[in-house]
């Protein structure tokens, strides 16, 4: 339960990062930050409904998060949209641990989908996507 709902919080401030990545991303990536928020939403949505499955109470979202450096211009947006992905690729690698079944089958495919956005933000990837330790150099 602590592992889901650890991963709902991370979608809640994604969602909340996306915003001010789609309010700021230029023109030719504009589908792609739409995508990636979309994306965010519906795993926010699902999780709330897993927790509610698993008998807690989902997590509420913020009205706002700390963004992790300051974004003045496009080169800092992309960067904030990889580090965005890293983070919630981290949580849900802490969810595949936790979990067992179906849940840790969506858990396993929402790591590879961050991971995979990541390396589209960031022109780059990791050898392995999730886990801090191995890819906190590369997240600044």
């Amino acid at each position: 339960m602590q592992a889901a709902q650890a991963a709902l919080a991370a979608e809640h401030a994604a969602v909340y990062g996306y915003g001010i990545v789609g309010g700021r991303i230029g023109d030719d990536r504009e589908a792609e930050a739409t995508a990636a928020y979309a994306a965010h939403r519906a795993r926010r949505d699902a999780l709330a409904r897993t927790v509610r499955d698993l008998g807690g109470k989902p997590a509420a979202a913020a009205a706002a998060y700390a963004l992790p450096f300051p974004v003045p211009d496009a080169a800092a947006v992309v960067r904030l949209a990889a580090v965005l992905e890293d983070r919630v690729a981290g949580v849900y690698s802490d969810l595949v641990r936790a979990a067992e079944g179906p849940l840790r089958r969506e858990a396993a495919g929402a790591l590879r989908e961050a991971a995979v956005r990541a390396v589209r933000w960031r022109g780059s990837g990791v050898a392995f996507p999730g886990l801090a330790e191995r890819t906190a150099g590369r997240a600044r």
